[in-house]
């Protein structure tokens, strides 16, 4: 039998989201991340590889990362692949919101070509959501030498023999949005589950961010400056990875200190921000 690795895309920023760890989100008891591997698993791949931060507790698995991190997919799969034995390499994104079915009709699809990748309703391509030749997935990434950062999937991919497949809606379903989310759970009867993020059910849409910074500025006669949301996101997402989530609130605290010591500028809350963001990525690599 021909043997399946599996690589799982588990390294992108959650931006829509305000910048939360999309792959710890919890849906039906799992979280989607845990729900990647145990498709992989499912559909009998011999070895997976999750490109994104380490998470504890996760087992049978090998972790890479992306150079620089967040330097996007074509960079996670150039990262992983060295890592890869088999024949074929079932690529899924740790968001999906049905990776069994997906996984499943990849692999039923067959074996002719270089591949097969998933297409939605609408006929698109959804190149991250595959299966391919690991000699092919690897000659392309060789052709693109260094210059992998920033690369689009379809850069990577077009250019292979590879089939199309469709599989329904609920197969190329993602999570991009909190409103995908609760839809999402509700369709798995999970509309109550917490994330590990949040272990609260009071799951905070970035509108409701925006109006309770608005209050927070009002009452303290703050500026959009000294409030600077995105900065403070990107921060807690960084140390949380870097470090622990814990950490995160913490490192927030200490960035306001550190910056109102200084004078309390924007200028000096982004030094202290930039600071703490590079000691937290030196924490994690060591």
């Amino acid at each position: 039998m021909t043997r399946i690795a599996a690589i799982i895309l588990a390294g992108g920023r959650g931006s829509r989201m305000g910048g939360i760890a999309k792959p710890l989100l919890e849906m039906g008891g799992s979280t989607l991340l845990g729900r990647a591997v145990d498709a992989a698993h499912a559909v009998g791949c011999d070895a997976i590889v999750v490109v994104g931060p380490r998470v504890e507790g996760l087992r049978r698995v090998r972790w890479a990362r992306e150079d620089p991190p967040f330097g996007g997919p074509v960079a996670a799969l150039a990262a992983a692949l060295p890592l890869v034995a088999a024949e074929r390499v079932l690529v899924l994104p740790a968001d999906l919101v049905s990776p069994r079915d997906a996984a499943r009709a990849l692999v039923d699809a067959g074996r002719d070509g270089d591949g097969v990748c998933l297409v939605d309703d609408d006929g698109r391509e959804q190149w991250l959501t595959g299966l391919y030749r690991t000699a092919a997935l690897s000659e392309r990434l060789a052709a693109f030498g260094d210059g992998v950062e920033g690369l689009p999937a379809r850069r990577l991919l077009d250019a292979l023999r590879v089939a199309r497949v469709g599989a329904g809606a609920a197969a190329a379903a993602d999570v991009d949005t909190w409103d995908h989310l609760r839809e999402a759970r509700r369709r798995v009867g999970a509309g109550t589950e917490t994330t590990m993020a949040d272990s609260s059910s009071r799951t905070l849409p970035p509108e409701a961010l925006d109006a309770w910074a608005s209050v927070l500025r009002d009452r303290f006669g703050l500026s959009e400056d000294d409030l600077p949301i995105a900065l403070i996101l990107d921060l807690a997402r960084d140390v949380a990875n870097g470090v622990a989530r814990p950490a995160a609130p913490f490192s927030a605290y200490v960035a306001g200190l550190v910056a109102g010591r200084a004078g309390g500028s924007p200028e000096q809350v982004r030094a202290a921000v930039a600071e703490i963001t590079r000691l937290a990525a030196a924490h994690g690599a060591g």
